[in-house]
């Protein structure tokens, strides 16, 4: 795909450039970022080398990962990164994941939430998705008042799922489907009725 751009009221989703290194690089030195995402640690001036201008691009270019740096529009600071990853948007499987992290200095008012939202708004308009997964190690309360904010379902919690630092963590889940945001979605969805369960004895 060809690299695009997003606004919202406060914000600019765009494809990182050289010049974004020196912030992404300062912001991953926030050891809650490495703690929660697969950012190394350390951090250093070539992995935001090699994410900005090697990573990033070729995630556009093979259509695995669509990743947008986010900045204020006001005064065009690093907010943090938003990517669309595990890109499976062919028929029938039309879904993709969200991932995100956002830089210290910047949590708290809103704007990981505001840009989350934009961004499943053209996953499903503009790319046809039909379904977004959210996926963060259990415990990461922050990544999971955003997804429960932008209206991902809360799915539970799966056992050992990501690993991580040499470790299997379990991790927390979520769903989106256009339906809950009132958009169309191509395929309908048949969920499973829940019926309870006759009681034994």
């Amino acid at each position: 795909m060809e690299p695009t751009s997003l606004t919202t009221e406060r914000l600019l989703l765009r494809p990182f450039t050289p010049d974004d290194v020196p912030a992404v690089h300062a912001a991953c030195q926030d050891p809650a970022i490495p703690r929660y995402t697969p950012v190394p640690s350390p951090y250093t001036l070539e992995d935001a080398r090699l994410f900005v201008e090697e990573r990033c691009p070729a995630g556009w270019r093979d259509d695995t990962a669509y990743t947008f740096g986010v900045f204020t529009r006001d005064d065009g600071r690093l907010v943090g990164s938003m990517s669309l990853i595990q890109l499976r948007l062919a028929a029938p499987e039309r879904q993709a994941e969200i991932g995100y992290w956002t830089a210290k200095e910047r949590r708290g008012r809103g704007y990981t939430v505001e840009a989350a939202r934009e961004l499943v708004r053209w996953a499903f308009r503009d790319l046809g998705a039909e379904r977004l997964e959210w996926i963060a190690e259990a415990g990461n309360e922050g990544s999971r008042a955003v997804a429960s904010k932008v209206g991902f379902r809360m799915d539970g919690t799966v056992r050992a799922l990501i690993p991580h630092n040499g470790t299997r963590r379990d991790a927390w889940t979520g769903t989106l489907l256009p339906s809950d945001l009132g958009l169309p979605s191509a395929t309908p969805y048949l969920p499973y009725p829940h019926r309870e369960r006759p009681a034994e004895g």
